[in-house]
């Protein structure tokens, strides 16, 4: 959910992955695009971006100073994650980690300390890990080209195409929720996308690519705005839509996503939320802790204990002697 700062600048089955059936008399020539009309997003990307460029909002990982660095730890700390939550634990992150190698010089533990109730903490070791790769093999700059992005460990091809699209200003698709859902209804004319993105979405997100960098990564930024702010999963505001005129959804009349149920996420009486409350003691601590302090944090024990045999498998914690716990050193 970033953007590049000017001037550079993350369900419906696309029919031209789907092979076209053996031509028969008792098929119309009209039943041809569905196997496969050629797209173009060219009618889109004027409004888009001229949309982006008038209501973006203004967030730190956006601004020239944040550089290739605040972009990587706003898309690790974005994911699965509400801007409103991210914006304080970012701005401490970068006030005491402004360099990958000043996270790299510092124990695992103190970054899963300082990710706090962000959630999924993992994501706090695997952009430590980020941070000591880029360290050791890039001088501790982050690198602008692609395949070396992904070859860093905790980077994805998500992670990878956004970095080198916004922070760097390179024409990647970059695919996250908010984009699939703006293309699932904008060309595909579905409310929503799968619940697992597809080849078919990596093959219409590539076709509607500007053809010049600097407006690839722009219209990345610009359509990822865009499904974040207007086209949103619930209370969708075509009113204010650049793009209402031609939304193919819209158009059909919205009909009602009739794929498979869409993923619920449910936090109450979950695995997630005894370690979360696990985490929070851990974190509080100046030291080691008992087992003891760790059992009143839950009332059911083998829930607890899966939760807490859990997080050392992840990494998350460390088993000391004596029923002791800590966060990670190493």
């Amino acid at each position: 959910m970033t953007a590049p700062t000017k001037p550079s600048h993350n369900g419906p089955t696309d029919p031209a992955a789907v092979p076209s059936a053996p031509t028969t008399p008792s098929a119309p020539a009209t039943a041809a695009p569905a196997a496969g009309p050629a797209v173009s997003g060219e009618p889109l990307h004027s409004p888009v971006i001229d949309w982006f460029d008038e209501h973006a909002r203004d967030l730190p990982w956006r601004r020239p100073e944040a550089g290739a660095w605040g972009v990587m730890v706003s898309e690790f700390m974005l994911q699965q994650t509400p801007v409103s939550r991210v914006l304080p634990v970012y701005e401490q992150w970068m006030a005491r980690w402004p360099r990958p190698a000043d996270l790299a010089a510092e124990a695992p533990g103190e970054a899963v300390r300082a990710w706090g109730r962000l959630g999924y903490p993992r994501r706090a070791l695997r952009l430590h890990g980020a941070a000591a790769a880029i360290t050791e093999r890039h001088g501790g700059d982050v690198p602008s080209d692609h395949a070396a992005l992904l070859a860093l460990p905790g980077i994805g091809e998500y992670t990878a195409a956004a970095v080198a699209s916004f922070a760097h200003g390179q024409r990647h698709a970059v695919l996250d929720t908010n984009v699939r859902r703006v293309f699932a209804r904008a060309v595909t004319g579905v409310q929503y996308p799968p619940n697992a993105t597809t080849a078919a979405e990596r093959k219409l997100a590539r076709a509607l690519l500007p053809d010049d960098e600097a407006s690839a990564a722009r219209w990345a930024a610009a359509s990822m705005e865009l499904g974040a702010l207007v086209c949103t999963a619930r209370n969708e505001s075509c009113h204010r839509c650049p793009i209402a005129a031609q939304c193919a959804w819209r158009l059909a009349g919205k009909p009602a996503h009739d794929g498979p149920p869409r993923r619920g996420q449910t936090y109450a009486g979950t695995d997630r939320q005894v370690r979360g409350r696990l985490l929070a003691v851990l974190r509080e601590a100046h030291g080691p802790v008992p087992q003891a302090a760790l059992d009143r944090v839950w009332h059911e024990p083998v829930q607890r204990a899966r939760a807490l045999d859990g997080l050392v498998a992840d990494g998350l914690v460390e088993p000391l002697a004596d029923g002791l716990y800590r966060l990670p050193l190493s």
